[in-house]
């Protein structure tokens, strides 16, 4: 993928660590030419990020909190300032009480419920809103991340997956309102992947192993393979692909039932 994104620029946000799916497509992105830009929330993920981002050439990192006007308005202030124009941006931003992502849905507070939809999709809108201005020449690409367990009841996954179905909605809705200025929306789905937010999920290594004993490729996703997907849909091989859910799970969505070793 040399070469794909090259005179690309654009903002990643979410990266925790070195396993963060975000990281994995901010790599992918800085191999394909990009130049990119990073946000993080407090000075501990702050320190984290900084080596993973001076190690793809960036320099730029902003203190941000979704869920903050006034802070989402300061970043993307001095985002235009460093760069007038962007041509992508991936939000992979989702976070809800761990204490509620084990046992029953039933038992979802409406505190936390609001909490989780808010920084899960809401703020998805919200950056959508600030980014698209800056996509003023060529158009560009806004990115998410989501999760089956948004169109498919899994255990544990609970109020996550009725935010990720907004959040799926919410895509659809921004294509449909952003494809005549020339920016395409869409949101990958990887399988389940040992990150430090999958691991906040009640049970998350029993579902990993069994989705990668299930699924018909026999593994679960990569970084790599999911930074490959964010790099073609931030590409020119991509300018026609909008509003879509791309599924990169080694094709586990696919299954009514597990395979007939493993019944």
């Amino acid at each position: 993928m040399t070469g794909m994104l090259s005179g690309k620029r654009g903002l990643i946000m979410g990266v925790a660590n070195e396993r963060s799916i975000a990281w994995g497509i901010a790599k992918a992105m800085a191999e394909a030419g990009a130049e990119l830009a990073f946000t993080y929330q407090g000075e501990a993920f702050g320190s984290r990020l900084k080596p993973l981002a001076e190690s793809v050439g960036s320099d730029f990192m902003v203190d941000v909190d979704v869920t903050d006007d006034a802070s989402l308005d300061t970043a993307f202030e001095q985002l235009g300032a460093r760069w007038p124009t962007i041509d992508f941006v991936v939000h992979a931003i989702a976070f809800s009480d761990k204490s509620e992502l084990t046992g029953r849905f039933l038992n979802t507070s409406r505190a936390n419920f609001k909490h989780t939809m808010d920084i899960s999709a809401y703020s998805f809108i919200e950056v959508a809103r600030r980014a698209h201005p800056l996509m003023t020449e060529n158009g560009g690409t806004l990115l998410t991340l989501t999760y089956q367990g948004s169109n498919k009841v899994v255990p544990n996954y609970n109020v996550m997956g009725v935010a990720k179905a907004a959040l799926e909605s919410a895509t659809r809705y921004l294509a449909n309102d952003l494809g005549p200025d020339g920016i395409r929306v869409n949101a990958i789905s990887p399988g389940p992947m040992k990150t430090l937010a999958g691991a906040a999920i009640g049970g998350a290594r029993k579902t990993y192993k069994h989705a990668g004993a299930n699924a018909p490729m026999r593994e679960n996703a990569t970084l790599e393979a999911v930074g490959g997907t964010a790099v073609y849909l931030a590409s020119a091989a991509g300018a026609c692909t909008t509003g879509e859910i791309i599924n990169v799970d080694g094709g586990y969505h696919v299954l009514g039932m597990p395979q007939a070793e493993n019944l």
